[in-house]
């Protein structure tokens, strides 16, 4: 048996490939981001998913594909914890901008974009990735994800750049007690999962001037430091994937045209799409 996960930080999507070649079954578990996460909080996340546990001892192989799996040592974090579960699996963990061109272009040039609980983009050139900036997560960078969003709703509603109207509503929504919102981001595992908790809030009010205009600033600095910096042409497939690019991609698609570019699909989920190119290119 042969286990696929794409990982982010909110959510860990899992699908079992049997012999065959065909799915066995599909999970969900909680994020296991383990530049965030402590390596006690992720085994308990993969040990508490029994429909991972009835199987450990028959997987043969694993690939992951994580948020915050970029650098050498959380990858090395995940892995001992995957190997002291599935003591007979070969462990592949590679970072989620790879499960993102899979997803996206399989073996074909283009430029692919992460937009979801975090951001990130590169230009794939049908073999190799291109990333310019290495992605320094949710405190320095992450543009236009939904904990950037999150994160900007919070000080303008403290500030009080937040219209009346819709600062009342976003009070109704969450809680906004200081010791309740400082608890969630210096003591608690995924805080940048908090953060993009608030970004569903955007989603009603996104005709509103203030709420598209936040939207607009966000998707203009990812544009700015994270695709135009690559220089590539209208010619050049662009992909999204993650929930803040599909929930809003009618702005996103504004904007890109504003630099004279063209999205050519946008991917909510691209586990699916990851199955498909596992299965293609098993031997």
């Amino acid at each position: 048996m042969i286990l696929i996960a794409d990982g982010g930080s909110t959510k860990a999507d899992w699908i079992a490939i049997n012999k065959n070649k065909e799915e066995a079954f599909r999970t969900r578990t909680l994020g296991l981001n383990p530049a965030i996460v402590p390596a006690e909080e992720l085994y308990n996340r993969i040990i508490n998913m029994f429909q991972l546990i009835n199987v450990k001892d028959d997987v043969e192989e694993i690939h992951f594909y994580g948020a915050g799996c970029g650098t050498p040592k959380p990858i090395q974090i995940l892995k001992t914890i995957l190997e002291s579960i599935f003591v007979n699996a070969k462990i592949v963990i590679s970072e989620d901008m790879l499960a993102a061109v899979y997803a996206a272009t399989g073996k074909e040039p283009a430029l692919v974009c992460i937009l979801g609980t975090g951001s990130n983009s590169c230009y794939y050139d049908g073999e190799n990735m291109e990333m310019l900036v290495p992605s320094l997560g949710y405190i320095l960078m992450d543009e236009a994800s939904g904990n950037y969003f999150g994160k900007k709703l919070i000080i303008d509603y403290f500030y009080k750049n937040m219209p009346a109207e819709i600062a009342e509503k976003f009070k109704e929504e969450f809680d906004l007690d200081p010791d309740y919102i400082k608890k969630n981001l210096y003591r608690e595992p995924n805080p940048n999962m908090y953060l993009a908790s608030f970004a569903k809030f955007m989603f009603d009010f996104k005709e509103e001037k203030y709420i598209k205009k936040i939207i607009t600033e966000g998707f203009q600095e990812f544009f700015k430091y994270r695709i135009l910096p690559y220089n590539k042409t209208i010619d050049t497939p662009i992909y999204f994937i993650g929930s803040i690019a599909h929930y809003f991609r009618d702005i996103l698609e504004e904007m890109a045209a504003k630099n004279n570019l063209v999205i050519t699909d946008v991917i909510q989920r691209p586990i699916d799409n990851l199955l498909e190119y596992h299965i293609n290119n098993i031997n």
